[in-house]
């Protein structure tokens, strides 16, 4: 007897984030802003006193707050490139 198989996972089409890595985050952010920048719209430890991707990625995955913050900013990011695009 076979179980009627579920369906795929709905894609999510709108959501810049879907798919997307913490580190390909931190990693596009630092290229567009640089640590310092990132550091004034985001004044967190890891972004101000010698920054690294792998020192932003364990203090993000462990403070939610903070990762919310960094994917909030890369939205703005992402729309701020969008607009200066047109």
């Amino acid at each position: 007897m076979s179980t009627p198989s579920s369906p795929p996972p709905a894609g999510q089409p709108r959501n810049p984030l879907h798919g997307k890595t913490l580190q390909s985050i931190v990693e596009e952010l630092e290229a567009y802003y640089g640590w310092a920048a990132l550091a004034e719209q985001i004044p967190i430890r890891c972004f101000t006193l010698d920054p690294s991707v792998n020192s932003s990625l364990k203090f993000l995955r462990k403070t939610p707050w903070a990762r919310e913050k960094v994917e909030s900013l890369y939205l703005f990011m992402l729309r701020e490139m969008r607009r200066n695009a047109s």
